[in-house]
């Protein structure tokens, strides 16, 4: 019970933010198909039932991969986007319509047996997509093959302010009557970037993006991405990634790459502080900036288990009040997860690095570096020659970073006058 009044408590501010934001979320093929995704229609309809305007825009790969061999014929493909003739059409329409009216009856059912039960909402879909033929590039005829050209912004944002699920699907239409089969991440982005969306959510079958260690790469500028393409080539997660770096430029706030197969993906990433996915995002998820009156607050709520422990020296929120110009702090999703203060000296060139705290639960990620590197800066931008800094327990940390041991004798007359002998700090300095 404890963990999940935690969570609970975690979670509302993003409950009370996402509220009437809209969210458009692409599911591909492979999600529909797989076994999780009952989960995900869950999830989605907690969405809802929190105030989230949903677009959901689905895919239709594999489906349509199974018609065709059904009917025995090839799959044709040029640069990775499908070729379809008249032939692949009827195959791509039948897939499209069945999985619509599919994903539209799961969306529509009572949740029985679920924490949803009692839970109904509408769904509309309709052509609400306009699209134009690729063509032939580099001698290839694409045929019916298309791109979105107009997402219909006006009727889509009707049916979502009347609190229906707008469901998109990977056909496009033309003013003359063409029906073009379009890549659901096309039709996710185009969508997104058009309805100016909060947020584009992709789901993929990895985590998010993964880096050349396997590891999960959590936070990306656009800026950031192209060599991270170069360096996947030509797969589905690069397809994901470029979707949500496009949408970003297209001034859509944050893209998120999360798992169609890892049950609660979607929740972990919009409720949690550090999420479960990649997020893309133009602003700066993570900022190290100089502290405000405003955050006194948190730095209590940062240190005062430190000075508990007898790691940091006490300070009164009278203290803080007056002393928050020196505190640079490390803000993460609105909360204070690192501080550090640079004192100057009396009467002298030299400074004193203090208050340096790291939340436990971001350590080792270089946040303390970060922060040094951050005082030592302000420092030098004041004509400070040297930086002390005192200590108890983490003397090596100092050490593995340039600072040397030092002595009250060493410090300046007005700071050795204030030296603590029964907390017995060890004393180093760094030249700047």
């Amino acid at each position: 019970m404890p963990e999940y009044v935690n969570w609970l408590r975690h979670a509302s501010p993003y409950i009370n933010a996402h509220r009437d934001c809209t969210f458009v979320v692409m599911l591909p093929g492979d999600g529909v198909e797989h076994p999780n995704f009952g989960n995900i229609v869950h999830d989605l309809v907690l969405l809802h039932s929190l105030g989230v305007r949903l677009v959901l825009v689905h895919g239709s790969r594999p489906q349509i991969e199974a018609r065709l061999e059904a009917r025995g014929l090839t799959p044709a493909y040029h640069e990775g986007l499908r070729i379809t003739d008249a032939a692949t059409l009827e195959c791509v329409i039948d897939a499209v319509g069945h999985l619509r009216i599919a994903i539209e009856a799961r969306l529509s059912m009572d949740m029985a047996s679920s924490p949803m039960q009692g839970s109904r909402l509408r769904v509309a879909s309709g052509n609400l997509v306009t699209a134009r033929p690729i063509g032939v590039l580099e001698g290839v005829d694409y045929h019916h093959t298309g791109e979105v050209r107009r997402v219909d912004r006006k009727g889509i944002n009707r049916l979502l302010d009347e609190r229906s699920i707008v469901l998109l699907s990977p056909l496009g239409y033309s003013p003359t009557g063409e029906i073009f089969n379009l890549a659901c991440e096309d039709v996710a982005t185009r969508a997104a970037i058009d309805l100016g969306a909060d947020k584009l959510l992709l789901f993929g079958a990895d985590l998010g993006l993964i880096d050349e260690n396997g590891r999960l790469v959590r936070e990306l500028r656009p800026q950031q991405v192209p060599a991270h393409l170069q360096r996947l080539g030509s797969n589905y997660q690069a397809e994901l990634l470029d979707a949500a770096a496009e949408a970003c430029r297209g001034g859509v706030g944050r893209s998120h790459i999360v798992s169609y197969a890892e049950d609660g993906a979607l929740l972990t990433e919009l409720f949690t502080r550090d999420g479960g996915g990649t997020l893309v995002a133009q602003e700066q998820f993570e900022l190290v900036r100089e502290a405000a009156i405003e955050d006194v607050g948190g730095l209590l709520d940062l240190i005062s288990p430190l000075e508990e422990q007898g790691i940091l020296v006490r300070r009164s929120r009278e203290v803080l009040e007056r002393e928050i110009e020196q505190f640079s702090v490390v803000e993460r999703e609105g909360m204070i997860i690192a501080c550090a203060a640079l004192y100057q000296i009396a009467d002298s060139d030299a400074g004193e690095l203090a208050c340096l705290a790291v939340n436990p639960e971001y350590r080792h990620g270089g946040r303390g570096d970060e922060l040094l590197e951050r005082i030592e800066t302000r420092a030098r931008a004041q004509g400070l020659k040297t930086l002390f800094v005192l200590t108890t327990r983490t003397a090596h940390w100092f050490r593995e970073r340039g600072f040397v041991p030092s002595s009250v004798d060493r410090l300046p007359s007005a700071r050795a006058s204030l030296y603590n002998y029964q907390r017995n700090s060890k004393i180093f300095e760094k030249a700047l």
